[in-house]
């Protein structure tokens, strides 16, 4: 029998763990406001922030687990309105742990739980977050620690194709990747480091998580610690393009200025999880090198 699994959350995230799991042969269902695209996964509208709406959709849907991607998830505007960014995240935390009790669940958290001052953040690592989104995914993630067979995954920087006419912020690589294809000039950060990882190494490692045995928490980063400005730069040399169309820049010189200067996970438990599922994190290198050899 098929397991079925609630995806709560149908953004860039939840729609590559919804396809790996329908490639395992798992039965995903997408959860949202709002509809993904229409070759997704089957979905339910779901306002997450609603404690009926959540029984009554967990009551219908029946699944066998549950993964928490819900946001919101713009540390932009977590940071313009930080009251709500965690009373959204909480409340919907709380309101599926308790529609879904005893069931396995997974919450996909953040690096931005620490305060950016180390490179190396593990699992053992104190958390202090240093701005609005964290403090909201570190409030779900206390929640759903507390649930009966929980992981919270956090994971690094998630990168890969997202279309230039998404409505909302693309991700890093997407964004550097469309505007370096049209011409057009890059701003990065040369101050702020992180660990990316693939979108689809995430999914996998989800998938992974959803089965026993897996810790109650667990590091996802990639494997090469990198600035936004050297990314970028990996980015055009992929594309063929002059490294002149990157300017590297202060992190404070725009919308990076509430991220950490470290958004690195580090992890003492991700290779024996790897070993156990026969998975590998890919690297920026090999990363940007498959995204571009497929690209749309």
């Amino acid at each position: 029998m098929s397991t079925t699994t609630l995806i709560v959350g149908s953004g860039f995230v939840g729609r590559a763990v919804a396809a790996r799991l329908a490639a395992q042969g798992g039965t995903p269902v997408l959860a949202s406001r709002t509809p993904p695209p229409e070759d997704a996964a089957p979905w339910v509208r779901l306002d997450a922030a609603d404690a009926d709406a959540c029984a009554q959709v967990v009551g219908s849907v029946r699944p066998d687990r549950l993964v928490l991607v819900h946001g919101p998830s713009d540390v932009t505007w977590c940071e313009a309105d930080p009251e709500r960014a965690i009373a959204l995240h909480s409340a919907a935390a709380r309101h599926l742990t308790a529609a879904a009790r005893g069931r396995r669940t997974v919450l996909i958290s953040t690096d931005n739980v620490f305060d950016g001052s180390g490179p190396d953040n593990d699992e053992a690592t104190s958390t202090a977050p240093a701005n609005a989104y964290g403090r909201a995914k570190l409030a779900a993630e206390r929640i759903v620690g507390a649930a009966p067979d929980a992981t919270v995954l956090r994971v690094s920087l998630v990168y890969g194709w997202e279309p230039a006419d998404c409505a909302k912020w693309l991700n890093f690589f997407a964004a550097c990747a469309h505007r370096l294809r049209a011409g057009e000039q890059v701003e990065a950060p040369h101050d702020q480091w992180t660990t990316p990882v693939l979108v689809e190494d995430v999914a996998a490692v989800t998938a992974a998580v959803l089965e026993p045995g897996a810790p109650g928490l667990l590091h996802l980063g990639g494997p090469d610690r990198v600035s936004r400005a050297e990314w970028a730069a990996a980015i055009a040399d992929g594309l063929g393009v002059p490294r002149t169309r990157v300017t590297p820049v202060p992190r404070a010189a725009g919308r990076y200025a509430s991220r950490p200067a470290h958004t690195c996970l580090t992890s003492t438990l991700l290779d024996e999880v790897l070993r156990r599922h026969g998975l590998r994190v890919r690297g920026v290198a090999e990363g940007v090198r498959a995204l571009l050899e497929a690209a749309p």
